[in-house]
């Protein structure tokens, strides 16, 4: 008995072909997109507008510096006592893009 497999080189090509492929673009391009909403009208929550300045994006990553804003983000307990909701500003931004982000690595391996 013997096994013969053919169309092995093809298969090999196009593995090769799709290992190669760049998943970190895919990755900063939506990082991008999601610093982009955060810069838009209802993307962070505007006061002095200082939060919304404190984006910060760098690569694959994205935050605000600005020292209040997990209290914004998280919610934070008052001197008297009482709880301040968070806002959940970025978690919305990120909720937004995943669908997006899917959609991108699915259209890259399909390039």
């Amino acid at each position: 008995m013997r096994i013969e497999f053919q169309g092995v080189e093809a298969l090999e090509t196009a593995l090769r072909r799709k290992s190669e492929t760049d998943f970190l673009a895919v990755g900063r391009k939506n990082i991008r997109d999601i610093y982009a909403r955060s810069q838009q009208a209802g993307g962070t929550p505007v006061d002095t507008s200082e939060l919304r300045m404190s984006a910060r994006y760098t690569g694959d990553e994205m935050g605000y510096v600005k020292e209040y804003a997990p209290h914004v983000e998280y919610g934070h307990r008052t001197v008297s006592g009482g709880f301040v909701p968070g806002q959940y500003y970025l978690k919305r931004n990120v909720d937004t893009q995943r669908p997006i982000y899917k959609e991108d690595l699915r259209s890259k391996l399909r390039e």
